[in-house]
């Protein structure tokens, strides 16, 4: 979990407002928190990840006001209106499509705001950023720099700039190949042609999203305003980044000023801090609480957490949640922060009624067999979420949409759904890993979703080799199967995500439970690899009925 560390009496002037450090170290801990270790005026902070707007002291500052009763409500931050815009360039569209930009002026550089920015920045490319895949956030000195921005791809050898840390102009080429962060980050633009670039009016390169910013506009102590780039492949979570960034640099004075992002069909103004609005009845909060509260209560707790709220009826509550909340995701998220609010030291506590023992289900046990198993024959095992979209589960396996569990009011594109399959989700990890060393063998023993909400065990591999064929596939699966003591048979199968001819069913008592073969190239291509592979799904739970 992210550490903040900051100091005692620079977090006093930002929450503007006294409370002793017993106060503080007693009572924080209860918003979802955890002292990692104070020394003198120096306090380390373990926070959860899914609240990265706690991920600096700004952020504390401003939760520890709403929850200590010092401001209740939420925080309304001004967005100044400017003439700055970025053009977005249809070039980016299949490499990085989207950014969102913001000015804040007035800034006064201190070594506090320095080291709290630069450790905001890493936590949010680590956490939301997925290590700057997701998101990454380019921090400029306005000064040297002339809007209006444009947002394109270039031929990697045809721009060079100096990098930070760095005082030779190189080209985007050779700083994937010699600088430090191009070296780390190259991975991430694997397989295009042209990489993104932000360069100004006169043709100054701002920065070289994901990997690096230019010299030109390096922050140093004598920087008053900051210019700042978010970019990534969806706009929620960059837009989240962008809010929590300029709303930390707001309560250290900054002044924010907004920016037009212009597309060729579309345009959009950045950042966007319009709370998002939703309804929830006290009744609902009670059931789930175990409590009696009363609408006023339950008001008094959102407010301490930092909503706005409309009573609308006896039961029912409108509630404004913060732009940079961006773990509130259902109707219970925002229970757990009335209970937050409320007090867990106020809720009662109750100890179990009878002792029991708990042990293993009985298709636990055949599970464990079935990964040892896998482990036998080289395979490692991976974990992926259950959750995942319809371009991964059909279009890129080349099969028609099918009946599926999707997902109210999702987050973004990537988790719109819940898998039918395992093997787009083992796919997309080879994806991930494609710059390693062949062979790769992986497998996942998972839940998948059917249509009518049940979950269903599934067992799943693949391995890509040079080598790889469906001899070989074929031997894995009798492996498995004989060492559970199940026979088999196999049966033509035509799938549209493996290659004619090279596909087979794996019957059990007169019945699929399972298929196995080589993948399709054109399979290969859409999760972006490049070498054969071969891969098989059972069904676990068919398996265990049987015993």
């Amino acid at each position: 979990m992210p550490v903040i560390t900051f100091d005692y009496e620079d977090f006093l002037n930002l929450l503007g407002y006294d409370i002793s450090k017993e106060e503080l170290i007693n009572r924080l801990p209860m918003i979802g928190a955890d002292f990692d270790k104070i020394e003198g005026n120096k306090i380390s902070i373990e926070f959860f990840p899914n609240r990265p707007d706690l991920a600096s002291v700004e952020g504390i500052a401003r939760a520890s006001r709403n929850f200590f009763g010092f401001e209740l409500g939420l925080k309304n931050y001004d967005i100044n209106n400017s003439d700055i815009t970025i053009q977005v360039d249809n070039s980016v569209k299949n490499i990085r499509p989207y950014v969102s930009c913001a000015l804040v002026k007035n800034i006064t550089m201190t070594d506090e705001l320095i080291s709290s920015l630069m450790d905001l920045q890493e936590k949010l490319h680590f956490g939301i950023g997925r290590n700057r895949k997701k998101v990454a956030i380019g921090v400029h000195n306005f000064d040297p720099i002339k809007p209006p921005f444009v947002y394109k791809a270039v031929d990697p050898n045809s721009v060079e700039f100096v990098p930070l840390a760095k005082i030779e102009s190189m080209t985007l080429d050779e700083i994937l190949k010699k600088h430090e962060k191009g070296i780390d980050y190259a991975h991430l633009l694997d397989g295009y042609k042209k990489y993104p670039l932000i360069v100004d009016s006169l043709e100054n390169v701002l920065s070289f999203p994901p990997i690096i910013n230019g010299i030109l506009t390096e922050v140093t102590p004598f920087t008053t305003d900051l210019f700042i780039d978010v970019t990534g492949n969806n706009l929620n979570p960059i837009n989240y980044a962008l809010n929590i960034i300029t709303t930390a640099l707001a309560e250290r004075g900054g002044k924010i000023f907004n920016t037009l992002v212009k597309y060729d069909d579309m345009s959009y103004i950045s950042p966007n801090l319009t709370p998002k609005k939703r309804e929830i009845s006290v009744s609902y909060i009670n059931k789930i609480l175990g409590t009696n509260m009363k609408v006023k209560e339950v008001t008094k707790s959102l407010k301490k957490m930092g909503y706005d709220t409309e009573v609308i009826e006896e039961d029912l509550i409108k509630i404004k949640i913060p732009s940079w909340r961006i773990d509130i995701l259902h109707k219970i998220d925002i229970v757990e922060d009335v209970s937050v609010g409320y007090g867990y030291d106020k809720f009662e506590i109750d100890y179990p009624k009878s002792l029991t023992y708990g042990r293993l289900l009985k298709h636990f046990n055949l599970f464990n067999v079935l990964r040892n198993i896998m482990i036998g024959l080289g395979y490692n095992e991976v974990t992926t979420f259950t959750i995942s979209n319809e371009k991964n589960e059909f279009e890129k396996m080349n099969d028609k949409i099918k009946e599926r569990v999707q997902i109210i009011n999702p987050i973004s594109e990537e988790y719109s759904c819940l898998r039918i399959s395992l093997l787009p989700s083992l796919l997309n990890i080879l994806k991930e890993n494609r710059h390693h060393s062949l062979p790769q063998k992986i497998f996942e023993l998972g839940i998948i979703v059917d249509k009518n909400y049940k979950n269903k065990y599934n067992l799943a591999g693949l391995k890509m080799d040079a080598k790889s064929n469906f001899s070989e596939c074929k031997s894995t699966i009798d492996a498995i199967m004989r060492d559970i003591g199940k026979k088999y048979k196999i049966d033509e199968k035509n799938h549209p995500a493996f290659i004619d001819g090279r596909c087979a069913s794996i019957i059990h008592h007169h019945r699929e439970i399972g298929y196995f073969g080589e993948l399709h190239p054109e399979t290969i291509i859409h999760f972006e690899l490049e070498h054969p592979i071969i891969g098989f799904e059972i069904q676990a739970g068919s398996i265990i009925q049987d015993n």
